[in-house]
């Protein structure tokens, strides 16, 4: 299947290099791509395909175990573990009256914090260590793709600082980022048509936007990822491969006083087999305090937002969504 052309495909091989002009070429494009549909596929990112196959595998071999040997890494207080079918639900969707759970379970992990890292001392929301099942090999190659992909995400961030001509503090807020891989699984279905699932409020993952800052997805040839484009009609975004889908947040949207766009999507899987992505999250550290950059800002463009401290917004997200939140301390800034 081929990518709807709606959606851009970027080539990024210029992060790699010390050409300014390069950097400078691709830091309009992604301004471009990001400022019209809000997502676009990036290639010649550098991720090995091995190291892809390999978080794939580890998520399928965690996905196949027992319920109750997948319970016993059960979804915690910092937010790493399994999160069950029919037990997060986006209550918060603007997009879509929710009435029913995201029919997916998924493995969440993120930053992982020694007992004696800084963050936990300083006892940073969500700062912590990571929950592991007894399979072997699982952590090495979950942490490995996760670091790969902080790498890659770090470089885009600096293309970004570029294309929005932002100051040393907007990179600096990722220098100890918030980072979550989620290992996702969408189970088989018996109805073969999306459009009855969209009638019945029945998704994979309803509509929404993200609420963080960058989004970079792997996914398998099953399909079903889908993105709302201008004239508001749902374009199916399949896998290209040797690609990655990235999509900006609502951080970013934020950030940039709208320049960057963060767009709805939604996973509706209605093909009869079982699908796989692997969504890697790069936000700010907590302590992050974001508002429109003044680079951003002009008489004709005035500050669209006002200031908000992102731990703060995590605690309210993460409450609204996973029972797990629903009495977390005050975050700490």
């Amino acid at each position: 299947m081929k990518p709807d052309m709606q959606i851009p495909i970027l080539d990024i091989s210029a992060i790699y290099s010390e050409d300014a002009d390069r950097k400078l070429h691709l830091a309009k494009a992604f301004h471009t791509a990001y400022s019209t549909a809000g997502f676009s596929y990036i290639v010649n990112h550098q991720v090995p395909e091995q190291l892809i196959e390999r978080v794939f595998n580890a998520s399928e071999l965690f996905h196949v175990l027992p319920l109750a040997e997948k319970m016993r890494v059960e979804l915690n207080h910092l937010h790493r573990g399994f999160i069950p079918i029919n037990t997060s639900t986006d209550v918060n969707s603007k997009l879509a009256n929710v009435k029913h759970p995201n029919q997916s379970e998924s493995f969440m992990v993120m930053r992982e914090d020694s007992a004696n890292s800084p963050q936990v001392l300083k006892g940073n929301y969500l700062a912590g260590a990571n929950q592991w099942p007894e399979l072997s090999g699982f952590k090495d190659d979950v942490m490995a793709y996760n670091n790969a992909m902080a790498d890659l995400a770090r470089k885009l961030i600096d293309i970004i600082a570029l294309a929005l001509r932002a100051r040393e503090e907007f990179t600096e807020s990722f220098d100890v980022p918030t980072t979550w891989l989620r290992l996702l699984h969408y189970p088989a279905n018996n109805v073969s048509s999306a459009k009855e699932l969209e009638s019945k409020g029945v998704y994979g993952s309803a509509p929404h936007t993200d609420f963080g800052c960058l989004t970079l997805l792997a996914q398998d040839d099953v399909g079903g990822l889908q993105v709302q484009n201008k004239q508001r009609q749902w374009i199916d975004v399949p896998r290209l491969p040797g690609s990655f889908v990235v999509n900006a947040g609502d951080m970013l949207q934020r950030w940039s006083n709208n320049q960057l766009k963060s767009t709805p999507h939604r996973v509706i899987n209605a093909s009869g087999n079982t699908r796989y992505s692997c969504p890697f999250f790069f936000d700010p550290h907590v302590s992050t305090n974001i508002t429109p950059l003044p680079s951003c800002v002009s008489a004709a463009h005035p500050p669209a937002y006002e200031p908000i401290n992102f731990g703060e917004f995590l605690q309210r997200e993460l409450q609204a969504g996973y029972q797990q939140h629903a009495k977390p301390g005050p975050a700490k800034r």
